[in-house]
């Protein structure tokens, strides 16, 4: 037997095969076959080093018949945090739209921002060969990535922004957003800056380039509260009673979406707070009803569906062998103003 785990290069359109694993770990096909359907039936010292080329290559059993494997399954999978948010419902709206459209059918996979869980859907999903694969976010286990590497298949990144994506990426810069935010705020001149957020790899960005922007400036507060993603309307209004309590001053706020600016606004109004003069509060992701909040919540909007509609639109060129699919789309955003700030 062999480690030689370098001897064939892994790469974006290289499959890992079973013949693969069967000479690097320097056994047949049918010992490998047998590692995976029938570990018992293996030496223990065998299906250590199979298992170990496994882990290292990414390979993935394939779970279809042999004859359908070199066949396109007309199927796309993509793995999103939730769907109780509109903030990613919208995506998948004009991801399936684009693809059925095209012939192919949705996979879906909800992770629930767990990096455990992508890792077993990733798994799960390419045991059954889809055609391509749609991530959100950039930050994957180094797991995943070999897996996906592994695959040999077209893959698009989603809702963020990076020069180095897997493959492709559809998205925006996090801290972009944050930053933007903390201009215009800062344009009004607030005694006192804070930012109530989720603790997701992406609110954590926009958290970060607020607080980068204002760096030098004024000192950003965050509340003594641990929100999870989702966060939710009792969230903002929690964090926006801590931010209220801790001193006087105007205040301008950034929340980590439109969910957790709502329940900061409530706690605001029932406090008689005046808005924007003493209070500001910026949202994240113009949900449909932040023109009808008391005031009108001012937020940051993204094109959602469009989001999904250049992810599908990416994945089905590069399926059809286009070689000048751009490696990087960047999604505008922009700041809607309304009574809150």
């Amino acid at each position: 037997m062999t480690n030689d785990f370098n001897s064939k290069p892994m790469t974006s359109n290289s499959p890992v095969t079973l013949a693969d694993i069967a000479k690097l770990a320097g056994v047949s096909p049918v010992t490998v076959s047998r590692a995976i359907n029938t570990p018992a039936l293996v030496k223990p010292r065998t299906l250590e080093a199979i298992e170990k080329v496994i882990a290292r290559t990414g390979y993935v059993p394939n779970l279809l018949a042999g004859g359908l494997a070199s066949r396109r399954t007309r199927l796309i999978a993509a793995i999103v945090p939730s769907v109780a948010s509109t903030i990613f419902a919208e995506t998948i709206e004009g991801l399936n739209a684009e693809l059925v459209s095209a012939g192919y059918q949705l996979l879906l996979g909800l992770s629930g921002y767990e990096p455990a869980r992508e890792l077993e859907l990733t798994r799960a999903i390419l045991a059954r060969r889809p055609d391509g694969v749609i991530l959100t976010g950039i930050t994957h286990l180094k797991e995943t990535r070999a897996m996906l590497t592994g695959a040999g298949l077209p893959i698009v990144e989603i809702w963020d922004s990076t020069p180095s994506p897997l493959d492709t990426a559809v998205g925006f810069s996090h801290a972009a957003v944050g930053a933007l935010v903390a201009d215009h705020l800062l344009i009004r001149g607030y005694d006192r800056y804070a930012q109530v957020g989720a603790n997701d790899p992406r609110a954590v960005q926009r958290r970060d380039g607020f607080v980068s922007r204002l760096r030098g400036v004024a000192d950003v507060e965050l509340p003594d509260l641990e929100m999870n993603s989702p966060s939710t309307f009792r969230d903002g209004r929690l964090a926006m009673a801590q931010l209220l309590d801790r001193g006087k001053g105007t205040l301008g706020v950034f929340c980590s979406s439109d969910v957790v600016a709502h329940g900061a606004l409530a706690e605001a109004y029932a406090r008689g707070c005046r808005m924007p003069d003493e209070l500001a509060i910026v949202g994240f992701g113009d949900f449909d009803f932040a023109p009808h909040t008391h005031p009108p919540l001012t937020t940051v909007r993204i094109d959602r569906r469009d989001i999904g509609t250049k992810a599908a639109q990416s994945i089905l060129r590069k399926i059809a062998g286009d070689k000048n699919v751009e490696a990087m789309i960047n999604i505008d955003f922009h700041i809607v103003v309304r009574g809150t700030a």
